[in-house]
C-alpha cells in the first residue's frame, strides 16, 4: 500500500537557481548602479528630489517603452512611436496654444490621432504586406515632417496648466503623478497580458503566425490591435511628454526611441526572462534612467549618453535572443 502511494506521487521538479537569479539580476544592477553612483556622488545623487524628478521625466520613456512591447509581443515593430510622441506634443501645442482648443478636446483628438496612425500602419504592414520595419520608419520621417511644418519648427510653451498640473504639479509620497500613470498603464498591461485570452493570443501570434491561425486565432485582427494600441498609447505618451514639458518640443521626443527600445529589449531579460513583458519593462527603463542620470551627474560629455544608450540596445537584443531561444527549446 505504501509502495503504492509513493509510485502514485508526482516527482517533485527541482529548482532551477540559475533562472531564478535571472528573474532578479536586473533588479540587482540596478540596486549596485545605485550604490555606485551614491558612493561617487553622494550629495548630488543619493537624495529623494533627485530621484523624484528622475522617476517623472523618464515616465514618458516608460509609456512609450510599453507602447513598444505590445507589436513586438506580436512579432511586429514599431519604430515609429517616438515620432507619434512628437507629433501629438506637438498637435497639443497648436490647438491648445495657438488655436485656443480646451485641453479636454486637444487630448481626445490627440489620442484619436494616435488610433489613426495604428490603423495606417496596419494597412500597409497587414493587407499590403510591407515589412513593419519599412512601414514604421517611412512614417517616422512622414510625422517629423509634418511636425516641423504644423510648428514652424519652433517650440510652443504656454500649455494649459491643468494638464502641467495633472503631469507634474500633484504628488504622492513626492513623486509626480506621471510617474503613476507610467505604473498604471504596466499594471493594466500585466494584467491583460498574463490573465485575458488577448494576452494570450498576442503570444501565440509572436511565437508562431501560422500556427496560431491553425489554432483558430484571427491573427490579422491581433497584429491590427496591437500596431493601433502601441500608436495610441505612444500618443498617451506625448501628452505626458507635453505635461512634464510645459511645452512642445518638435525635436527631442525623438530621443526617447532608442532608450525605449533598449529598456524593452533588457525588459524581457527580467522578471519573465524569454518574454516582452511590462514589469521588466519599466524596471529597464528606471535602470537605464539611472545610468544616464549618474553619468550626467559626473560631468561626461554628452556623446556618452549615446554610447551609453546604443550599447544597452545591443547587449539588450542578444541577450534577450539568448533567454527567448532557450525558454523556446525549453517549452519544445
Amino acid at each position: 500500500m505504501t509502495d503504492t502511494v509513493k509510485s502514485a506521487t508526482p516527482p517533485q521538479t527541482p529548482v532551477n537557481y540559475a533562472r531564478q537569479f535571472e528573474r532578479v539580476a536586473l533588479l540587482l544592477v540596478w540596486a549596485l548602479t545605485i550604490a555606485l553612483f551614491s558612493f561617487l556622488i553622494p550629495n548630488n545623487f543619493l537624495n529623494w528630489g533627485n530621484f523624484s524628478i528622475m522617476f517623472a521625466s523618464y515616465a514618458p520613456a516608460a509609456l512609450l517603452a510599453l507602447a513598444i512591447i505590445i507589436p513586438l509581443t506580436a512579432g511586429d515593430y514599431d519604430l515609429s512611436v517616438g515620432a507619434t510622441l512628437t507629433l501629438s506634443a506637438s498637435t497639443i501645442g497648436v490647438l491648445n496654444v495657438w488655436q485656443q482648443m480646451p485641453i479636454g478636446w486637444v487630448l481626445v483628438i490627440v489620442l484619436l490621432m494616435g488610433l489613426a496612425v495604428g490603423l495606417f500602419h496596419s494597412l500597409f504592414i497587414i493587407y499590403f504586406r510591407v515589412p513593419s520595419l519599412v512601414v514604421t520608419l517611412g512614417s517616422t520621417s512622414l510625422m517629423s515632417g509634418i511636425v516641423q511644418w504644423i510648428t514652424n519648427s519652433s517650440t510652443i510653451g504656454g500649455i494649459d496648466n491643468s494638464l502641467i498640473m495633472a503631469a507634474v504639479g500633484y504628488r504622492l509620497f513626492g513623486i509626480p503623478y506621471a510617474f503613476y500613470y507610467a505604473l498604471g498603464a504596466a499594471l493594466i498591461m500585466w494584467y491583460i497580458f498574463d490573465f485575458m485570452p488577448l494576452g494570450r493570443r498576442l503570444l501565440f501570434v509572436g511565437r508562431g503566425r501560422e500556427v496560431a491561425r491553425l489554432n483558430g486565432i484571427s491573427v490579422n485582427k491581433v497584429r491590427v490591435g496591437a500596431l493601433c494600441m502601441s500608436a495610441v498609447l505612444a500618443s498617451a505618451a506625448g501628452i505626458l511628454y507635453a505635461g512634464v514639458l510645459g511645452s512642445a518640443d518638435p525635436y527631442s521626443g525623438l530621443n526617447y526611441l532608442l532608450p525605449a527600445f533598449a529598456a524593452a529589449f533588457l525588459g524581457a531579460t527580467t522578471i519573465q526572462p524569454g518574454r516582452f513583458n511590462p514589469w521588466g519593462t519599466i524596471v529597464a527603463v528606471y535602470f537605464l534612467a539611472t545610468g544616464i542620470t549618474g553619468l550626467s551627474m559626473l560631468g561626461i560629455p554628452l556623446w556618452v549618453t549615446n554610447v551609453f544608450n546604443g550599447g544597452a540596445l545591443i547587449l539588450a537584443v542578444t541577450v534577450s535572443q539568448i533567454t527567448r531561444g532557450r525558454e523556446a527549446s525549453d517549452i519544445g
